[in-house]
């Protein structure tokens, strides 16, 4: 159904669910190690619990924002989904924040084997949400999350696309990789 509604299928290194992503969808990536942060072990649900300290300084100024096993959610519904890479100390959280999406999209999405609980047998569009619903703005959003970092004792250093484009080109793992369907 992918390929016959020209929507690109990709898998990720790190792993993770299906997910439905667009232009619309915000896209957060925290890399570190045991070093950086000794107080985060390097392992699924502590760095689980530990994001989510971290984003509800930039998304509990919105609402009810939480953890609900391993998805960031406003009261019972899906507002960012999570993967990771952990390898001898060092971790990679990806997030992807729904800020808005397109149904038919979403509906691309066949029910996973492995649910969540909270998730009680809710149809994919019942399960999520916009988080655009929530936030007066994308830019407060914006603004909301490295604010956050910064409170958090993180020193940011903001970057030009193209300065990240070209770090592209020297040697990195590349196993992200569109699948051909």
């Amino acid at each position: 159904e992918a390929k016959a509604a020209g929507v690109p299928v990709i898998r990720r290194f790190s792993g993770g669910g299906t997910v439905a992503v667009d232009q619309d969808t915000i896209f957060a990536t925290l890399v570190s190690d045991d070093k950086t942060l000794p107080e985060v072990e390097a392992y699924p649900r502590p760095l689980m619990e530990w994001t989510e300290k971290l984003y509800h300084g930039a998304l509990g100024q919105f609402g009810d924002f939480k953890l609900r096993e391993n998805d960031y959610c406003f009261r019972e519904t899906k507002i960012g989904g999570n993967a990771q890479a952990i390898t001898r100390g060092r971790w990679l959280h990806h997030t992807s924040f729904l800020w808005d999406y397109r149904d038919s999209h979403m509906a691309l999405l066949k029910h996973p084997t492995r649910a969540p609980a909270y998730r009680e047998g809710r149809e994919h569009l019942e399960f999520v949400s916009r988080l655009r619903d929530e936030v007066p703005s994308r830019q407060a959003l914006l603004d909301a999350l490295p604010e956050a970092m910064r409170k958090a004792g993180f020193d940011l250093q903001e970057t030009s696309l193209e300065e990240a484009q070209e770090s592209l080109k020297g040697e990195h793992f590349k196993s992200t990789r569109l699948v051909d369907l």
